[in-house]
């Protein structure tokens, strides 16, 4: 398996009107790079895909690739109606250089049917697949018998796993996959620590300050588990608070504002903002965790 460590899922940013804001959007990449992660998963949930018309989707792609070259491994959510919309994502995201793409469910509660949505979409591109198991937002639960099956078949090499209890289900992939299938975390990264134990390779997930998880990871691969743990337990208060359905999305863009990656924190609608009371709440959090709003200078535990 190719892909291992932190993938941060990153928003799109606009400017105050709504449009695509590319400038932006090559300094958030700049900026993960400097934090040292392995990779970049665009056009997800917080990346607002579904707001995004297929030609602004394409010009993400695009500015995404170009300017993370061969520092970042580049992957590119998909999802649809039907497996044949899914299968023209790939294909496109293919073609325009990532190096994989993490793919939702359909809406059928049928595993005959989500194996051959895989399978079909598997056949169509040359790159890995990578499941995206998120039974909150898809309302179709994956089991493992299925997942394993994908694996072991050789259709999906990977899964972004976002389903609850986290910590038993990592455990039941890998032993239904016979471990063919690379298991990554996400949920906001609160459960990273369990996730890392229970054997994953990973995570893919916003927190807004991917140096937090780099050290946690590089901590835990080198052996120092305990030292993983107190820098996890560090800041769990924030990746709990930042970590919060519905507004998530906003505490994320608010903070790439502040440093002076997004030259404007806008969220297309329907989408929440951050109120004055809210947004204060917010970065006095991040300073009790002893971070800062500074794009420049973040010193981790």
């Amino acid at each position: 398996m190719s892909f291992r460590g932190i993938y941060p899922i990153l928003p799109t940013p606009f400017f105050d009107d709504g449009q695509l804001d590319l400038p932006s959007l090559r300094r958030l990449i700049q900026y993960q790079i400097e934090a040292g992660v392995q990779g970049a998963a665009i056009l997800g949930f917080m990346g607002e895909s579904a707001k995004l018309s297929e030609a602004e989707r394409r010009t993400v792609i695009e500015t995404v690739v170009d300017e993370a070259g061969d520092a970042l491994d580049v992957w590119v959510g998909v999802r649809a109606l039907g497996t044949m919309g899914c299968i023209e994502q790939a294909k496109v995201a293919e073609s325009l250089g990532v190096k994989s793409v993490f793919v939702a469910p359909l809406t059928v509660q049928n595993d005959e049917v989500l194996y051959t949505h895989y399978q079909q979409i598997h056949e169509a591109v040359s790159m890995p697949i990578m499941i995206h198991d998120f039974p909150t937002s898809f309302q179709v639960t994956l089991s493992p018998d299925l997942i394993g099956r994908l694996g072991k078949d050789g259709i999906c090499e990977y899964i972004k796993l976002e389903d609850y209890p986290v910590g038993p289900k990592v455990t039941a992939v890998r032993k239904a996959s016979d471990d063919t299938i690379g298991v990554f975390g996400g949920l906001g990264g609160i459960y990273f620590m369990e996730e890392l134990q229970r054997g994953a390779i990973g995570i893919a997930t916003g927190f807004g300050f991917p140096q937090v998880l780099v050290r946690i990871f590089e901590l835990f691969e080198s052996g120092q588990v305990e030292a993983a743990q107190k820098t996890f337990d560090h800041y769990a208060s924030l990746i709990r608070y930042e970590f919060q359905p519905k507004i998530g999305l906003a505490y994320r863009k608010h903070l790439y504002h502040k440093r002076g990656i997004f030259s404007s924190p806008f969220v297309r609608h329907p989408g929440m903002h951050l109120d004055e009371e809210t947004a204060v709440e917010f970065e006095n959090i991040i300073q009790r965790a002893g971070l800062t709003l500074d794009s420049s200078s973040q010193q981790v535990v």
